[in-house]
């Protein structure tokens, strides 16, 4: 593998995503869920300014009812079902209609911490640079397992957002890391692993809290967290019109914001539909 070919692509990368954060203020926005798996969807967010997709594989799950699944947390116990090549076919459809500009990051099986072993091949890797993807998106559970990845996805021009959970996580989405202490140092060795972007799983991607609110403890992890690293960093779960402001004060650069978008247009498209039926 050429090293210096794939080091000015993941380069070349990252540069989206701080050309991104950087038109923000300090923030953006990463629009998952059918917004990233959806090229009508993804063009639709791209052209209102969002510059960072991700596709993923319990998204696509979902969007295909996959074994039936009809809620994001029925398809995160059947995601392993979805093949890396069905997500290479997701992300090259995307990539083909938002343009090279936008940061790509996809969620594929074996990239998350899943039920059954999927590993992950040098081919896997490749059929995803070649799709257009511009790095994964991540959630193992061990930082062995993570610097594992890390480096496979380096050698193909991937760059890599991995997260921080809790052990009371609904689904283990991270590496757990309670206190804030723990957070910061967690959230450091990720860093010298070569994690490009090191996010926190909020432990709320199920769960309603009040209106413009976040725990004050998930307030002190997150910063914990930002404060910690050089690299870009992310929230992720439960994020939604009312309290992104709230995540915004933390200081994290990017919102990862998926279920309140996929929620939004099926009420948009159930409203649709019930005024045409009243014709």
């Amino acid at each position: 593998m050429y090293t210096n070919d794939m080091a000015r692509k993941m380069s070349a990368a990252m540069n989206k995503v701080k050309m991104a954060i950087k038109a923000g203020g300090g923030h953006t926005v990463l629009s998952t869920g059918i917004t990233g798996d959806d090229a009508r969807m993804a063009k639709a967010v791209v052209d209102a300014g969002i510059k960072m997709l991700e596709p993923n594989h319990p998204a696509v799950a979902l969007a295909r009812g996959y074994k039936g699944v009809t809620t994001m947390h029925e398809a995160e116990q059947v995601r392993y079902g979805i093949t890396v090549a069905q997500m290479a076919e997701v992300t090259q459809g995307v990539r083909n209609v938002v343009g090279k500009d936008i940061y790509i990051t996809t969620g594929i099986p074996g990239g998350f911490t899943e039920i059954l072993p999927m590993p992950l091949t040098d081919e896997d890797f490749l059929m995803m640079a070649r799709a257009g993807a511009d790095g994964l998106h991540t959630h193992k559970s061990s930082l062995y397992d993570l610097e594992e990845l890390v480096k496979k996805a380096h050698k193909y021009g991937l760059c890599v957002d991995a997260y921080i959970g809790l052990p009371t996580d609904l689904h283990t989405f991270g590496i757990s890391a309670e206190k804030p202490e723990e957070v910061a140092h967690l959230a450091r060795q990720m860093e010298e692993i070569g994690t490009d972007m090191i996010g926190l799983m909020t432990g709320m991607s199920y769960e309603g809290i009040d209106a413009g609110q976040i725990p004050q403890v998930l307030k002190e992890r997150l910063c914990a967290m930002v404060e910690a690293v050089k690299v870009p960093t992310l929230a992720e779960g439960g994020i939604n019109i009312d309290n992104f402001r709230a995540f915004k004060d933390t200081g994290v650069n990017i919102l990862v914001i998926g279920t309140a978008i996929d929620g939004m247009a099926g009420k948009a498209v159930a409203a649709a539909a019930r005024e045409f039926l009243n014709i």
